[in-house]
């Protein structure tokens, strides 16, 4: 699949999350095979004011690559000076923001609010453009509400305006993420733009990757939530797109997993922070799992690496083999 100049490997895409694609957790999805993986959305405000915190955000390493790098604002010439900035700092790939439904971030005339001022997303892809040469890309919503569906709109807007591809999330920014997605959208975003397509919503197995992709004729497919506490997602939906077997990893594949990812957060954040910030993980990990509802809320007083290495050899030591759906 190719978006722009960019040449990716396969389709299969690892969403840009706030709170969960950093740099650890894109690692360790990375090793599953996907073509492209994003950073966490960037305020293209904190680049451009040069905030150490958010320039963290595009912390990257050799094996992160190729990187997208969203950022979200509403200020087309902000939005502009932070994809300069994002472009010195190595992101193979830009996307604008357009689809975040969280109230502080859509109060402020980003994400999804955007798309309520099609002059101003217009304004903004043609800044963006004329600002950078890497591959740019849009991530949108169905639209504002069920009474303002506008994403094959805002969609072709962003074709015409120097786009090189649309990324879909068919809900609505009032649904959030509840409800069910509204794959007929893809298709039909699909079907009226030039420029790759991407499909994103409700992909929690390999079948409904395969299915998007039959349903919608969609160029890719973006995995989110999905991949929480199961990154192995990525690389199952590949063997399944292949014709390859799938198979669930065994406690001892996931055990080992959960530590690398540990030691990478620890590495990234430091000791203290690292381990607060696993936390969420450990939760996602263990779930389904044999004794994993006792181990969550054990996992919640876990404070620093030699804690934490203890109650995860504990867990998967006595958790048996059995796993519920």
């Amino acid at each position: 699949m190719n978006i722009g100049s960019l040449q990716l490997r396969n389709n299969i895409i690892f969403a840009p999350m706030a709170g969960i694609s950093d740099l650890p957790f894109r690692t360790i999805v990375r090793s599953f095979g996907c073509g492209l993986a994003f950073t966490e959305m960037i305020s293209a405000t904190g680049l451009v004011r040069k905030s150490e915190k958010t320039f963290r955000y595009l912390v990257s390493s050799p094996e992160d690559r190729p990187l997208g790098v969203q950022l979200f604002g509403h200020d087309p010439e902000t939005l502009a000076a932070a994809a300069r900035i994002a472009q010195e700092q190595g992101a193979d790939l830009l996307d604008v923001n357009m689809g975040c439904p969280v109230k502080k971030v859509s109060k402020a005339g980003s994400g999804a609010s955007l798309m309520r001022d099609p002059e101003r997303v217009a304004a903004t892809v043609r800044a963006v453009r004329n600002a950078s040469n890497l591959p740019l890309t849009v991530k949108i919503r169905a639209g504002w509400n069920a009474r303002q569906i506008n994403a094959v709109e805002i969609g072709e807007i962003a074709q015409e305006c120097g786009a090189d591809a649309v990324i879909l999330h068919p809900r609505t920014a009032d649904q959030g993420f509840g409800g069910k997605s509204d794959w007929s959208l893809i298709a039909m975003l699909k079907r009226r733009l030039r420029i790759p397509v991407v499909g994103s919503g409700d992909v929690r197995c390999p079948e409904d990757a395969a299915r998007m992709f039959r349903e919608t004729g969609c160029d890719g497919v973006m995995v989110g939530r999905g991949a929480l506490g199961s990154p192995w997602l990525i690389g199952n939906i590949l063997c399944h797109l292949s014709g390859s077997e799938i198979s669930t990893p065994s406690l001892a594949e996931r055990e080992e997993i959960v530590r690398r990812h540990l030691m990478l957060s620890v590495d990234f954040y430091g000791e203290r922070v690292g381990i607060r910030d696993f936390r969420k993980h450990l939760l996602w990990y263990t779930k389904g799992l044999k004794g994993g509802a006792q181990f969550r809320e054990a996992a919640g007083h876990v404070s620093d690496r030699d804690s934490a290495w203890e109650a995860l050899r504990e867990f998967f030591q006595h958790c048996g083999d059995e796993i519920r759906p």
